[in-house]
């Protein structure tokens, strides 16, 4: 099962930065996501968001691409990745995996100018190393769905 984290920081990089040290984990096996999403509001109040392509939408892309390389592959092989890659992004999108576009843009909106939001759909992680990391980072929780135990710690971390 996966779970939703959104934290805040006070500074427009911070939540790139705490995103690049968990990144680091995923080589020793101590946290995966499916889906991460950092958004940033500079001084002038400009939102800057960079949404990386979600676990699921991957594999249905790469599913559609295969699909469509076996049906076309008589007739228009490169045309059938083509469109078979197309098509599995587009069903990627309506089954709605990773993190949502439209909450997104809703946290980026209450975002004062100057800080950062870190979203992250994560698939498993070990809660030691991820509470090591964020207590070098202070934030502020805007939204989980953790149980409210691993909640609690999260917040703890952050202070």
């Amino acid at each position: 099962m996966s779970s939703l984290v959104v934290i805040s920081f006070n500074s427009p990089d911070e939540a790139a930065q705490v995103l690049e040290s968990l990144r680091a984990q995923t080589k020793y096996n101590n946290i995966s996501f499916k889906d991460t999403a950092v958004v940033s509001k500079d001084a002038d109040g400009k939102v800057h968001v960079k949404n990386e392509v979600s676990q699921g939408a991957m594999t249905a892309t790469g599913a559609g691409a295969l699909l469509g390389l076996l049906l076309g592959s008589l007739l228009f092989p490169f045309a059938g990745i083509l469109i078979g890659a197309g098509g599995g992004a587009l069903v990627a999108r309506f089954m709605n995996l990773g993190v949502d576009g439209k909450f997104v843009k809703s946290v980026s909106e209450s975002l004062q100018p100057g800080t950062s939001a870190l979203f992250v759909l994560v698939h498993d992680a070990n809660p030691d190393v991820v509470r090591a990391i964020l207590k070098e980072h202070h934030g502020t929780v805007l939204h989980t769905t953790l149980s409210p135990e691993a909640e609690e710690n999260l917040i703890n971390a952050l202070k």
